[in-house]
């Protein structure tokens, strides 16, 4: 094969990562040329309502995946966190590059972190993970709706919209951007999104030609961090803009996981882990969300469903 196609969204970000991905294929391959194909999906149409709003699963993701049914692009590189669990027939997200940073950051012009802001402040997030822990840390804190790309919503920062906003430090370290006062939230205080921090490479199930030229960019402990938060997501039935968060550790052969669900004003948090080998952390997943629901987790994303139309 000489010539490959990646589908990708047309946002600063993604067009970083599609392009990563297109310089790191050209290294490895000799000979090979990779275009890009941009696409603007439904959640990069729909900007003036909150994500949990617009409701459904795929946003970012499902026109992308008509153009490698229909041939038009051979792969396609996605955010892990917004890939959906369950997948089109013939599709499959096979290869998992290295992880960048998981956390979140809190950016601000004037305040040092989330413990600085003062008493009523006001942060941008459209993430209702974000809005349910910053909730259960600093439940005195007004949160605005805050759609866009990226580097749209670092300038809606700088602009003075909002005294702080949150954000995935992974976007911030690929697209260099920043502000004047940054913290990183993470765990074990703030938990991430499902695969937050993670890439995926998504092709026809059938096309081995490009499943090997990919190999190369696999990462193993990547892949089954993923795992076992996908895992959690897939048996919490999530995928829509939920309040729920994972993160996992891998110590030896042994994978950590702890797993967040709460309601949107973060009165009803809660936090439960899980561990066992690597080869398990699918199941080790799945399992961690079936206990969760059991502790009042299936009520709690009941009422979240109902009220955001998901």
């Amino acid at each position: 094969m000489k010539k490959l196609v990646i589908a990708t969204r047309g946002s600063a970000l993604a067009l970083w990562q599609a392009n990563h991905i297109k310089d790191c294929l050209e290294a490895e391959h000799p000979g090979l040329s990779v275009d890009l194909l941009k696409i603007k999906t439904k959640g990069d149409k729909i900007l003036d309502v909150p994500l949990a709003k617009v409701g459904g699963k795929g946003l970012f993701v499902k026109e992308i995946e008509e153009a490698l049914l229909d041939g038009r692009a051979q792969i396609a590189v996605h955010s892990m966190k917004d890939v959906p669990t369950e997948l089109p027939d013939g599709l499959e997200v096979g290869i998992i590059p290295e992880r960048e940073a998981a956390t979140d950051s809190l950016l601000s012009v004037h305040y040092e972190g989330l413990a600085g802001l003062p008493e009523g402040a006001v942060v941008g997030t459209s993430s209702l993970r974000r809005q349910s822990q910053l909730a259960v840390l600093r439940p005195d804190l007004k949160i605005e709706s805050l759609r866009g790309n990226l580097d749209t919503r670092v300038k809606k920062l700088l602009n003075g919209d909002f005294d702080a906003i949150v954000v995935a430090t992974a976007g911030l370290n690929r697209l260099k951007l920043s502000a004047p006062r940054q913290e990183i939230l993470g765990p074990p205080e703030f938990l991430p999104a499902v695969a937050q921090g993670a890439l995926g490479i998504e092709y026809h199930t059938a096309n081995t030609e490009v499943a090997a030229m990919l190999q190369f960019l696999d990462h193993a402990p990547t892949k089954r961090q993923v795992l076992a938060e996908r895992g959690f997501l897939t048996g919490l039935d999530g995928g829509c803009q939920v309040p729920i968060a994972a993160w996992s550790v891998i110590e030896g052969g042994t994978i950590h996981l702890t797993g967040f669900v709460a309601d949107v004003d973060g009165t009803r948090p809660i936090r439960m882990t899980a561990e066992g080998h690597v080869d398990d952390a699918w199941d080790i997943g799945m399992g961690l969300a079936g206990r969760v629901l059991a502790a009042g987790g299936k009520a709690i994303l009941d009422e979240v469903y109902a009220r955001e139309s998901c």
